[in-house]
């Protein structure tokens, strides 16, 4: 049998949101995964929309919740890879709707040594509202001609959503952005996480999923880029939680994690007694 998947993504208060993505994991061609909800304190509707696809998923579904203490992503998404049963962890956001194949080239590019670095074609506001159950079914909202008329804006960021796998490996090789661990869209072994301890609890918002990434690479681990292959699109909303004092802690951190090159937080997982 072929390596079980567990998808982990975080949310927040987003139940229309939340809605969303688990339609779009739903269609996937490749149903060997489970998802991990990593809820950071939402009420008591959020856990009803988990609930209900509980109800009518054919995926199993996982809602690990943690009380509302502010923004700390970190710690659930801690609890939720111990939590995880896959061999292969994808993490993802709560805002992100993944194509059907999302899943299938997560496990065709994975390979022992690696981590995978996927990227997102982000949405504005009311394209994100509009954005139906159908239009996640048939797959409009990843056709470029489809967003193009509802009001996206024509530009070089369509090419996110090739369908051509000549082109899309041929971008991944050419694009500038470098291959970090991108907290809506990346992907390593679950026993490479464990090794680096998991994510830091000690950082909140502002290059958190970067500074796991760069615990990988000191681990060892190589990126590969699959910007142009794994494709998701981003649900636009706010970021109440984003602060100046947040970014200079946890770029600090980040810093040390590279100039020392440090593999294991002292802030993780078993830290936190999780394992």
């Amino acid at each position: 049998m072929p390596f079980k998947i567990s998808i982990i993504f975080t949310t927040y208060n987003s139940p229309v949101w939340l809605k969303k993505v688990l339609w779009g994991f739903d269609q996937q061609t490749d149903m060997n995964f489970e998802i991990v909800i990593a809820d950071d304190g939402s009420t008591m509707e959020t856990q009803k929309v988990i609930a209900n696809f509980q109800a009518n998923s054919p995926i199993p579904i996982k809602h690990i919740w943690q009380e509302d203490d502010g923004f700390q992503k970190c710690r659930i998404l801690n609890k939720a890879i111990v939590a995880s049963n896959g061999e292969y962890i994808i993490v993802t956001d709560g805002d992100c709707i993944p194509r059907r194949d999302f899943i299938a080239v997560h496990r065709e590019r994975a390979e022992p040594g690696y981590f995978l670095s996927g990227g997102y074609l982000k949405l504005p506001l009311q394209l994100s509202r509009d954005i139906s159950q159908q239009d996640i079914i048939n797959g409009a909202c990843f056709s470029s001609e489809w967003l193009i008329q509802k009001g996206f804006k024509k530009s070089h960021k369509l090419w996110k959503l090739t369908r051509s796998t000549f082109l899309a490996n041929l971008l991944n090789h050419l694009t500038p952005t470098r291959r970090t661990w991108n907290g809506h869209n990346a992907s390593c072994f679950k026993s490479d996480m464990i090794k680096i301890n998991g994510f830091d609890e000690r950082m909140q918002y502002g290059g958190q999923d970067c500074e796991f990434g760069s615990r990988l690479k000191n681990l060892g681990l190589k990126a590969k880029q699959i910007r142009y292959s794994a494709i998701c699109v981003h649900l636009d909303h706010s970021k109440s939680y984003e602060n100046a004092v947040s970014w200079k802690r946890n770029n600090g951190i980040r810093s040390r994690t590279i100039k020392n090159k440090i593999i294991k937080t002292s802030a993780g997982i078993k830290e936190a007694g999780l394992i």
